[in-house]
């Protein structure tokens, strides 16, 4: 999970497909974390992509640096507990004006069954399983 980590805070963005019903959608996110052992992302509840992730937890992440790229899919979860909040938002202070692990907006979800494959145009492909 940490090389996973790794190559992913190197990335800085990566991007995010939910479905909607029918549709995919996709979109940019920049926070993870671990906490626990575990891998986190964070939101807010009252956006649709939390909506989304709701309604169907099987997501998919994918990240591209320089010929290297990873793709995570998995379930999320959510987390209400307000150290795993406060941990990511310790993370990344710089969300300390718009979120707060005391809201009741400020969501983490964390990766449940997640298979990780890191992929590369020069090297053979690595899978983790956590």
């Amino acid at each position: 999970m940490n090389e996973v980590l790794d190559f992913l805070k190197k990335c800085w963005t990566y991007y995010l497909a939910t479905v909607d019903w029918d549709q995919p959608r996709v979109r940019p996110f920049w926070t993870i974390n671990i906490f626990n052992n575990k891998l986190y992302i964070q939101t807010w509840k009252s956006k649709n992509v939390s909506k989304q992730i709701q309604a169907n937890p099987k997501v998919e992440l994918c990240w591209f640096l320089d010929w290297d790229w990873i793709r995570v899919s998995w379930e999320l979860v959510r987390d209400e507990n307000i150290e795993s909040k406060k941990d990511m938002l310790d993370h990344y202070p710089e969300l300390r004006g718009m979120y707060d692990e005391n809201d009741d907006n400020t969501e983490v979800l964390y990766f449940k069954n997640a298979t990780a494959t890191i992929s590369s145009f020069t090297k053979p492909p690595k899978t983790f399983n956590f």
